[in-house]
């Protein structure tokens, strides 16, 4: 069956719609009018050791979108600030734990994007394509290799997240979509479209760069610890060499006393 080139799924002529959203968390809001839904909220990472995230995702366990026609999603963006985003789709949501009642995991495809406007880029003029081949499998947070290929066919949630990126980015953040569509082709330049995986490429360095600091800093700390320890050592053997040599150099009266 044909498909019409682009395929609007929320927000533009379908209007934005607050019941088609809900929070992941209790620090990120979506504010939905017709033309323009706002991603917004604060990251706090200070609680969490540097990690944590805010995320809005689309309500309804029963929900099925059929993309498999089209080559990726187009974000089109009204009003962005200087952050990173990820755009997550899945293609299977588990019943809940009957034991705590929680959702289980599965596998979220991933792309980290962060707006250029007035660039020549993959995001150009607000807009932002995510080509399929460009999300990439995690699981839990952390990348699954050997993962089957996503099915477009029966996509159940899509998500917007704001996340720290291994303390990277914190605070305050805002993203304002005027729509999101399925689309067979990109709608712009091409020749970057490398962007998206160099974007993860960066993301994967800056989280091993935030390791590589944690654990030089850790090991500042341990050697000032031991070398404040050692010099207290040297303190304390010099006193009583010290004291030691003062009696032998100087003996007490009744030392004295006995050896006259």
């Amino acid at each position: 069956m044909n498909k019409e080139k682009n395929q609007t799924l929320f927000g533009g002529s379908r209007s934005w719609k607050a019941e088609d959203w809900t929070a992941s968390d209790d620090r990120s809001f979506l504010e939905c009018h017709n033309s323009t839904g706002r991603f917004h909220g604060n990251l706090d990472i200070q609680t969490l050791g540097g990690a944590g995230f805010a995320s809005q995702r689309t309500t309804g366990e029963d929900r099925s979108w059929d993309l498999s026609a089209y080559a990726g999603i187009v974000l089109d963006i009204a009003e962005a600030d200087d952050k990173r985003y990820t755009f997550i789709l899945k293609d299977e949501l588990l019943s809940r734990n009957p034991d705590n009642g929680r959702e289980q995991a599965t596998i979220s495809w991933e792309y980290d994007f962060k707006p250029c406007f007035g660039e020549s880029s993959l995001e150009k003029g607000g807009l932002v394509f995510v080509p399929w081949s460009g999300l990439k499998p995690t699981y839990r947070g952390k990348e699954k290799e050997h993962a089957d290929p996503i099915n477009l066919k029966t996509i159940k949630r899509m998500s917007i997240m704001m996340r720290s990126f291994f303390g990277d980015q914190e605070g305050p953040f805002s993203l304002t979509l005027r729509s999101i569509s399925a689309a067979t082709s990109s709608p712009v330049e091409p020749g970057r479209l490398e962007q998206g995986a160099a974007r993860s490429a960066a993301s994967k360095t800056n989280r091993w760069t935030w390791y590589r600091q944690s654990f030089t800093v850790s090991c500042i700390i341990a050697v000032a610890h031991l070398r404040a320890r050692f010099a207290c050592d040297c303190t304390i053997l010099r006193t009583s060499q010290q004291f030691a040599s003062s009696l032998i150099s100087s003996p007490s009266e009744e030392l004295k006393g006995r050896t006259e």
